[in-house]
């Protein structure tokens, strides 16, 4: 139940967050994207050190099976993981800057615009 809660409160995040004229299949593929954003960002080696780990704690922190708030917690459980992934999203794109985004981000534009506005940076 808490699974379909958590889910229910993504998919409207995204419709409110999509930008003007954007297709709900590209809004779909906004969660995938990122993470393979988030791997590519990570293998990238032109990228400082202190990036790099920010990216390996957030993986390593939602990889590991007991966090700080139980995933078995509805709602609760999952949005330390979110948490976690979006301050290191965040401070790579401020350190790295939009160029090293735009040359590994998967997807369109505007897929990226709606992450921009999920975690915050305009």
């Amino acid at each position: 139940m808490g699974l379909l809660i958590v889910w229910v409160t993504l998919v409207v995040l995204l419709v409110v967050l999509r930008p003007p004229g954007q297709s709900l299949a590209d809004l779909a593929r906004v969660f995938p994207n990122t993470l393979r954003l988030t791997l590519a960002l990570y293998r990238d080696p032109s990228l400082p050190r202190s990036v790099r780990w920010r990216l390996r704690v957030a993986m390593l922190y939602n990889l590991q099976p007991i966090n700080l708030i139980p995933d078995f917690i509805p709602v609760l459980g999952l949005a330390d993981n979110a948490i976690v992934l979006i301050w290191a999203l965040r401070s790579t794109i401020r350190i790295a800057g939009r160029a090293a985004v735009d040359e590994h981000r998967p997807g369109s534009s505007g897929g990226l615009a709606v992450l921009y506005r999920a975690i915050r940076l305009s």
